[in-house]
């Protein structure tokens, strides 16, 4: 399977959707904002590693999945389950390498910021598809176990 990037779900999202995205993004960017207020900047960074638009996502995807299937006439509940499901397996693979990434950061911004930022990124980069390729590499093994 290759990873590619693809423009279709761009055509079949709604106008509102990206509102509701957006919407959600921003209530979660202010709540990070108000617990960094009341508790500090230590403890309202840990919540910058909520995906800001993961809830949205997860609703629109389901949605979306379950329109696709009841317009060829099939019952589309399940898959579109499964296809928010796979979404927030993803998302969790992500937060690993955004740990990744701050705990690089905070190691390295005492020497350079600059530097922190690019070896950041690229632990960043690798841990997510390390992360990735070792889900995908479990789940082949186990299903061929059975």
């Amino acid at each position: 399977m290759l990873v590619k990037l693809s423009s279709s779900a761009l055509k079949q999202t709604r106008w509102y959707e990206y509102g509701i995205r957006f919407v959600l993004g921003g209530l979660a960017t202010v709540f990070t904002g108000l617990v960094s207020a009341r508790f500090g900047a230590t403890i309202g960074g840990l919540f910058l590693a909520l995906p800001a638009i993961f809830c949205a996502s997860a609703t629109l995807i389901e949605s979306h999945e379950r329109r696709a299937k009841e317009k060829a006439g099939l019952a589309g509940r399940r898959r579109g389950q499964q296809a928010a499901a796979l979404d927030a397996a993803g998302a969790g693979l992500g937060s690993i390498g955004l740990a990744a990434f701050a705990a690089t950061f905070h190691a390295l911004v005492t020497a350079s910021v600059i530097g922190a930022f690019a070896a950041s990124i690229l632990v960043w980069a690798a841990v997510s598809v390390a992360a990735w390729w070792l889900r995908r590499k479990l789940r082949i093994t186990s299903r061929h176990a059975d």
